[in-house]
């Protein structure tokens, strides 16, 4: 008896998918040919509306699928059949024919479509679709992460995307695995979070390969990782205050469990986001510089995470950040912070004064000189830093204006970085520039309700300006400011879009650091669009296999750019990305082309035939 894709065809007017023959609208099928062709051929092909239809007959069964192979568009007319089971020419993918799913995971899944028979010809609907594309992709996009497949996850991705799925919901999805999935945040959560962060910045077509980069790199962060265990909330209630002294107690003491727990109850009371950010400010501050600063910033990351999937998963996401912070190393434990200078004692020296210096402070609320004291803060003597940042204090300034002139010291540092210096040195200055970016951050989040909720958090201001100051023998010599001290740009083009080419170009060849900077220089000292050049640079880093800190640079730098805005200062800051990016470039951008492959593949694309063309 024939059966059509696994649906006896006793009832000839019967369609394969339960309905009349009536109810089927015939342009929706297309004729492939008669059973008796069919059966003397063993496979036929239909060229379907947005794909070509292979049809196959096979121990009585006429099935009808994608001709295209899910892994790469190879046609599947040329592969093999055998024992019920389809098998690639290409790369020997293998599918289940009747039901078109893979027994290789990397390959995916291939679409099959309805076939009904009719008078004896077989007929074949030309459209492959799913009854709820979003919960399909949604469905694919977990299998993708759960089995770290590159393919599957650009194609959900772009699934998603396509059925209308926000942004922020496949951002959530991501983040949520990675938190369950992975026993504490990694760089996969970070970069996920500054991708999403960046899209507002990016052009539209780029936010696919934005949160396919983020979604990749989460699942590669968790691939034979141990899944987080579940902990719970302590059953008393206790003031923000105790819990507090114990969050920063534990964390001293490396006691994992007690600090999460400890975190775990200040969310279940109901804490504010400030609140909860001033209490892990203080306790990752126990420690000067910990980790090279990345504790900090992936605590700031679980923060903005949140801020864009919603506060609800706190309970799930902010945990995650503890197993770092209680095991982080600090810059106290390194012989350049304790000699020959002792930055260590000199921080908590004026640690112990903040109180005192914030009560006695003016308390204008319109301190402005963030520029100045970001120039103190790029001193060669670190008790004339800590004296910068005291006076600033007097004069008005508040917690997160101190880490604004941070942040843009620690970029300025970068903008001169010399390039006579060695390559890995390029991190040193990349580790404090996010690290004060983080403090920044933190402290604009904490604000400053009250006197005793945000000094300690100050503490990371003065381990972020010791950190800069140990950092200054990079910028000897120092690199030059393109378009400043005199020096003309006019052999640069003038066209934005012009730029912005070369720009492009510049990161497909290496060593290309100061012409990215210049041209950076020429498009903002033009007066074309920030945005447009932001855009740039972050395409640029999108086609690339870029490492982590790359992202970590970019979104920080976006950011800043945006508390400064086109000035003097911002325009410095993202020179300094032009040219930590262009150090950087190119790679063999081998993430790129997966998902170039997905997205022709999606878009009904027959890759080989593209490839033969070119």
């Amino acid at each position: 008896m024939l059966t059509l894709i696994g649906v006896p065809a006793a009832t000839p007017k019967e369609s394969a998918m339960g309905g009349m023959l009536m109810d089927a609208p015939i342009k929706e099928f297309a004729l492939a040919g008669s059973l008796e062709e069919l059966k003397a051929k063993g496979r036929l092909l239909v060229h379907g509306s947005h794909r070509p239809i292979l049809v196959i007959y096979d121990r009585g069964r006429v099935v009808a699928l994608d001709n295209r192979c899910p892994h790469m568009g190879f046609p599947l007319e040329r592969g093999s059949v055998e024992d019920g089971i389809l098998t690639c020419h290409w790369h020997h993918a293998r599918f289940d024919l009747e039901s078109g799913c893979t027994f290789d995971l990397w390959a995916d899944d291939v679409p099959i479509c309805p076939v009904e028979l009719r008078n004896g010809d077989v007929w074949v609907k030309t459209t492959v679709g799913h009854a709820d594309p979003a919960a399909h992709w949604h469905q694919r996009l977990a299998d993708g992460l759960a089995h770290d497949i590159g393919l599957v996850i650009a194609k959900a991705v772009h699934g998603q995307l396509a059925a209308d799925v926000p942004p922020a919901a496949i951002v959530r999805q991501v983040a949520l695995f990675g938190a369950q999935n992975r026993d504490g945040w990694g760089v996969g959560l970070t970069i996920l979070t500054a991708l999403a962060n960046l899209l507002p910045a990016l052009w539209e077509e780029e936010a696919y390969l934005a949160l396919f980069h983020g979604a990749r790199r989460v699942a590669a962060d968790r691939d034979g990782q141990a899944p987080r265990r579940e902990r719970v909330p302590l059953g008393s209630r206790r003031e923000s205050a105790a819990l507090k002294r114990w969050l920063q107690h534990w964390t001293k003491v490396r006691h994992r469990e007690a600090a999460e727990r400890t975190l775990l109850t200040a969310i279940a009371a109901g804490l504010s986001p400030g609140v909860l950010a001033d209490a892990l400010l203080a306790a990752e501050t126990e420690r000067a510089f910990a980790d090279a600063g990345h504790s900090l910033d992936f605590i700031n990351k679980a923060f903005e995470c949140l801020d864009l999937i919603g506060w609800e998963y706190a309970p799930t996401l902010l945990p995650t950040v503890v197993g770092q912070m209680v095991a982080a190393r600090g810059a106290e434990e390194s012989t350049p912070w304790r000699h020959p200078v002792d930055l260590v004692a000199l921080c908590d020296k004026a640690t112990r004064e903040l109180p005192e210096l914030f009560a006695t402070s003016n308390g204008a609320h319109d301190w402005s000189d963030h520029a100045a004291l970001a120039r103190e803060l790029l001193g060669d003597d670190p008790a004339r830093i800590v004296d910068a940042l005291k006076a600033a204090i007097r004069a008005g300034a508040a917690p997160a204006d101190l880490g604004r002139s941070l942040a843009y010291a620690a970029a300025f540092r970068v903008a001169r970085f010399g390039n006579a210096n060695e390559h890995a040195d390029w991190e040193t200055t990349h580790h404090v520039f996010t690290y004060a970016n983080a403090v920044h951050q933190m402290l604009t989040r904490v604000g400053t309700a009250k006197l005793d909720s945000y000094v300690m958090g100050v503490r990371g201001v003065l381990h972020g300006a010791m950190a800069l100051y140990l950092a200054r023998y990079l910028n000897v010599p120092p690199a030059r400011i393109p378009g400043e001290g005199g020096e003309q740009l006019d052999d640069l083009p003038a066209d934005a879009a012009m730029i912005r080419a070369a720009l492009l170009d510049a990161f497909d060849r290496q060593r290309q650091v100061d012409l990215a900077a210049r041209l950076v220089a020429r498009h903002l000292a033009l007066g074309h669009s920030p945005h447009a050049v932001i855009a740039t640079l972050a395409f640029a880093l999108l086609r690339e296999d870029a490492g982590f800190h790359a992202y970590q640079m970019l979104e920080a730098g976006v950011r800043q750019f945006t508390v400064w805005g086109n000035t003097d200062a911002g325009r410095h800051i993202l020179i300094a990305v032009a040219r930590y990016l262009a150090a950087h470039s190119p790679t063999e951008r081998a993430a790129l082309q997966t998902a170039d492959i997905a997205q022709r593949l999606m878009r009904g694309g027959e890759l080989h035939h593209e490839a033969a063309a070119s």
